[in-house]
């Protein structure tokens, strides 16, 4: 099936010809599926470097797509169960990077007064160069473990067709191996591998347009942001984090900004400072998206694609939730 290039604002626009699918639910998952993860770690010899890993597995032994996700400053692997569980759930291999020097390690030992000091420190351009060369060193690993016969995941995971997410400083990182050129001298990190990225609470450049950085973005990206998606560190706003849409080139490309979700909603907890009550729906939205856009771009599926190019994304939104892409 084709798909014309649309768009879709707010109370999107109904299209007959790409209707939900009456089979085609994102959330969906087994009565008996039981989440599964393994804790690991890899030695990246070229740096010297180790990074911890957790790895939801689905219950297929056969090959599956990878979902690769990066946590935000300060955060670790065992961070965003809710997204891993369902992602594997759905039958994906999904792998939780742990960034060392932008992680817990960076504020678990300092006392309370002192963390708010010590985050901004590690949110730096040395530990953003360690976090895109981390991506690329895990895929590499995992190449290595699919084919090894003494390994766990032996078999288990279709490498040519990887998707990479992140939140935060993780969504920076995911941008970066994605297809954005970085304001760093106009350096590109991009990992060819990757067919499709979901941004988390995505950052445009503060040095530089916003159109230079996207415009060779040749993948699909989901961006999902808040109207109070603000973080005290890293410089990003609401308007920021909106000029990322715009600046992308005509690939399929999809945005949802969750009406008064806070820089905490895509994360499994609230952070300290939020004002807004936690809405359940906006993990609801965040899964049932994520969900539906690698399936259509991980799995080819073309019920996903219609899912999202007609009524599907609204019918778990609220009113207030506003939605837009443009699909071909």
């Amino acid at each position: 099936m084709k798909f014309k290039p649309a768009v879709c604002f707010g109370l999107c626009l109904s299209f007959a010809a790409v209707s939900r699918p009456a089979n085609y639910d994102p959330l969906a998952v087994g009565r008996d599926f039981k989440p599964v993860h393994v804790d690991v770690s890899i030695h990246d010899a070229a740096r010297n470097r180790d990074l911890p890993l957790r790895i939801y597995l689905p219950t297929n032994t056969a090959p599956e797509p990878v979902v690769l996700f990066s946590h935000g400053l300060g955060g670790t692997r065992t961070g965003s169960v809710f997204l891993g569980e369902h992602w594997a759930a759905r039958g994906y291999v999904a792998v939780f990077l742990q960034h060392p020097g932008s992680d817990d390690s960076v504020w678990k030992n300092e006392p309370l007064a002192l963390r708010m000091r010590a985050l901004p420190q590690a949110a730096s351009p040395g530990n953003f160069l360690l976090r895109v060369h981390d991506v690329p060193a895990v895929i590499n690993q995992l190449e290595i473990w699919n084919a090894s016969t003494n390994n766990f995941l032996l078999g288990r995971m279709n490498l040519k067709k990887i998707g990479m997410s992140g939140h935060s400083f993780g969504g920076l990182t995911t941008e970066a191996v994605s297809g954005e050129t970085v304001p760093l001298a106009g350096q590109k990190f991009t990992d060819s591998r990757i067919q499709a990225a979901v941004v988390f609470s995505p950052s445009s450049p503060q040095a530089g347009r916003a159109e230079k950085a996207f415009g060779a973005v040749k993948i699909p990206w989901l961006l999902l942001t808040g109207t109070k998606d603000i973080a005290p560190i890293g410089g990003q706003n609401v308007a920021s984090r909106l000029k990322v849409y715009p600046a992308l080139p005509g690939a399929p490309k999809y945005e949802v900004v969750l009406n008064n979700a806070e820089h905490s909603a895509f994360t499994d907890h609230p952070l300290p400072g939020d004002r807004e009550p936690r809405n359940p729906n906006h993990h609801r939205v965040i899964l049932a998206l994520s969900t539906a856009f690698w399936d259509a771009f991980l799995r080819d599926d073309p019920a996903a694609r219609a899912w999202l190019a007609g009524s599907g994304p609204r019918s778990v939104m609220e009113p207030e939730d506003r939605w837009q892409f443009s699909a071909n």
